[in-house]
C-alpha cells in the first residue's frame, strides 16, 4: 500500500455534494481515504479567471493501485460527476480530482507527473495539504510549508469548515 494525497475541487452545482461524492466513489475503487481536510473557498487561478469561486479540499489516501491506474480512477470519478473533458482547461467544472503526491514517487509520463507540477505553487492546494500534514515534503525534501511561505500575494483561500458542515 502506498500513501498519497489527492486534491478535490468544484465550482459548478452543489460543490460540497460533488466533493463528498468523490470521496465515496473513490472508496469503492481501491482507494482508502484516511483523512479529509477542511473545505476552502478559493478564487480561480489559471487561464479562466471569470468563473465562480471553487470549493477545495485535500484527502490523504492509501492504495495498491499503480499511479496511472489511480489517475484513471480519478478521471472516472470526475466523469461520473458530470465533468466534460472537452471544456477549456481550468474552466468551470463540477469536479476536479488531482493526484498530487503518491509516496516518494517521482514520475513523468505523457499523462501524469508526480509530484503534481503545481503542488508547490498553488495556495489552494498547499493550505489543505498542510492541514493534513504540517510537515509534508516533496520527494526531493522540499517542505511544502516553506513553499507556502514563499508564495507571493494573491490566491485567496478561506476556510469554510468541514464537508459535513456544508449544506446538503
Amino acid at each position: 500500500m502506498r500513501s498519497g494525497y489527492l486534491g478535490l475541487g468544484s465550482n459548478v452545482g452543489d460543490s460540497a455534494a460533488h466533493l463528498r461524492a468523490a470521496i465515496e466513489l473513490l472508496a469503492g475503487r481501491g482507494v482508502e481515504v484516511d483523512a479529509v481536510s477542511s473545505t476552502y473557498r478559493t478564487e480561480p487561478v489559471g487561464e479562466v479567471l471569470d468563473q465562480p469561486d471553487f470549493l477545495n479540499a485535500a484527502i490523504r489516501i492509501r492504495t495498491e493501485l499503480e499511479p496511472e491506474a489511480l489517475l484513471d480512477v480519478c478521471k472516472e470519478v470526475e466523469a461520473e460527476r458530470g465533468r466534460s473533458f472537452a471544456a477549456p482547461r481550468h474552466g468551470p467544472r463540477p469536479l476536479d480530482v488531482d493526484l498530487l503526491l503518491l509516496g516518494d514517487l517521482e514520475l513523468q509520463t505523457e499523462r501524469l507527473t508526480l509530484p503534481h507540477r503545481e503542488v508547490a505553487t498553488r495556495r489552494f492546494v498547499l493550505v489543505p495539504l498542510l492541514e493534513l500534514d504540517p510537515d509534508l515534503a516533496l520527494p526531493d525534501g522540499t517542505l511544502l510549508a516553506d513553499a507556502l511561505d514563499e508564495l507571493g500575494p494573491g490566491q485567496q483561500v478561506t476556510c469554510v469548515g468541514s464537508l459535513e458542515d456544508q449544506s446538503r
